[in-house]
């Protein structure tokens, strides 16, 4: 417990459920690299009765198939203590083993099973799935003193066998989470229990390349630079992550390169694609396996779609969120650096200011309800999406980083700025936000009301320009 970071909400809902005195059947599930397994290991880890792990079946050299996987179920088995002398030649064998095992050493205490990465398990042709659900509900379910958690990388399997089964396992969930990458005030916690010192600034810029993702920041070593690390990590010349985007797709779908096509066109536009646009671009057409891409992405935290301010529902979007990916695909994919140093030689390189600008707006997306708690209006219901308007003879365009419409008829407009020292405000940019504030006033209510709202690192410079913002959010306030 004392190596836990964050996730406060997720411990306190699992050792509740440990300490039900009921039948708990729990499903975690989450981006790969996420901390699942950590989680369970830290809470659990002295109180597990029957632990196993599916083996992965992205073997490049050789297929994994059920007799693989059933050994290994065997070897878990014996570990924990089973005098069974030979192998279960099925799946329903192997559920068998398991129940008689935890029946013979039932004491009256609580029996943990922890089955990690339960997708891999399910083989083709294996029938996996049948024999797990004839375990929980003929076994399992009847017994008070059983909790069942499993895990799973692969979400869109998880969502589908699972979450949302509407097969043998429909509504037998007691419990589900979605594991998350952490925020940046709890990537400020990890980073200062691993004794790392990091400025606020150079935490963001972490989080924009790492994604928040536990597994990536735990590579960070105690007296580098966050420079001298990420070239370590990406550039260096034995590089931790170069290869890590093909390895974590290929590890969470059997067909990686359709997920992989659809992440990399969302790279192009950081406001997104209509769905229709999407499949335009990739040349496929949008019918429902292209909505189960989507889902199983989203669902695992890659993208997200939103609601564009005054568009219909018909234009919902869909953009790229995890930032990791778009590092790399910046950075790293199709590229030809050969600079083990590039990181440290071009801190101040127009490329990576732009990308430090863009990625910002989605660091600032993701952390929503700081902006709004530094606001003072946490308890104001709103809705927060990007803005995009074309300008034509009557309207002009423009395109807004940030709106937050709330409840209570006001609006922030909110512009981001990713700079390393205060913001001071020009006579153009000037010029152009009161433009910004005059086309979204045309798109509101006469009862609304628009506050310009910067949102940045340091603060504002005063001067003759720096008073038509109504407020200001530092990045302190995002951790």
């Amino acid at each position: 417990m004392e190596n836990l970071i964050g996730r406060k909400q997720e411990t306190q809902e699992l050792e509740n459920l440990y300490n039900s005195k009921k039948p708990e059947f729990v499903a975690i599930y989450g981006r790969r690299r996420v901390g699942k397994t950590f989680l369970i290991k830290e809470l659990f880890q002295d109180k597990m009765t029957f632990y196993h792990s599916g083996l992965s079946p992205f073997d490049k050299k050789r297929k994994i198939g059920i007799k693989d996987q059933l050994e290994a179920f065997y070897s878990s088995l014996t570990t924990c203590g089973m005098s069974e002398d030979h192998c279960p030649n099925s799946w329903a064998e192997a559920f068998l083993m398991l129940g008689r095992f935890l029946d013979s050493i039932k004491d009256g205490t609580r029996q943990l099973i922890f089955i990690d990465e339960l997708p891999w398990m399910d083989t083709p042709r294996s029938k996996f799935m049948v024999a797990f659900e004839h375990f929980w509900n003929s076994w399992g379910a009847w017994r008070n003193h059983v909790m069942l958690i499993v895990c799973g990388s692969a979400t869109s399997w998880m969502l589908d066998n699972l979450i949302n089964n509407k097969g043998g396992l429909y509504d037998r969930l007691t419990w589900q989470i979605k594991l998350s990458p952490f925020t940046l005030g709890e990537c400020k916690a990890f980073f200062e229990a691993k004794n790392i010192p990091m400025s606020a600034y150079d935490l963001v810029e972490a989080y924009m390349i790492l994604g928040g993702i536990p597994y990536y920041i735990n590579y960070f070593q105690k007296g580098k630079s966050l420079a001298q690390n990420i070239d370590a990590l990406f550039f260096g010349s034995n590089p931790k992550l170069s290869m890590e985007f093909d390895r974590l797709f290929g590890s969470l779908f059997t067909n990686p390169n359709e997920f992989k096509a659809v992440v990399r066109q969302l790279a192009k536009r950081h406001t997104g694609y209509t769905r229709e646009e999407l499949a335009k671009q990739l040349g496929i057409n949008a019918g429902g396996s292209f909505s189960k891409t989507l889902e199983s992405l989203m669902a695992s935290d890659f993208i997200t779609n939103y609601h564009p301010f005054g568009k219909s529902k018909k234009e919902i979007r869909y953009k790229l969120t995890d930032s990791f990916c778009q590092f790399y695909l910046t950075f790293i994919d199709g590229q030809s650096i050969t600079d083990t140093a590039y990181w440290q030689h071009n801190q101040n390189k127009p490329q990576l200011n732009v990308w430090r600008g863009i990625t910002f707006e989605q660091v600032c997306f993701n952390h929503t309800n700081q902006i709004k708690r530094a606001l003072g209006v946490e308890n104001v219901v709103s809705s927060e999406s990007a803005w995009i308007v074309r300008g034509d003879e009557n309207h002009n365009g423009a395109q807004i980083d940030m709106l937050i419409v709330r409840d209570d008829r006001v609006v922030n407009l909110c512009e981001m700025k990713f700079l390393s020292k205060e913001y001071e405000p020009q006579a153009d940019d000037d010029t152009k936000l009161r433009a910004r504030i005059a086309t979204l006033q045309e798109y509101l209510s006469p009862k609304q009301t628009i506050h310009l709202t910067l949102v940045t690192t340091v603060g504002l410079k005063h001067n003759a320009h720096s008073g038509i913002f109504q407020q200001i959010v530092t990045i302190d306030s995002l951790f």
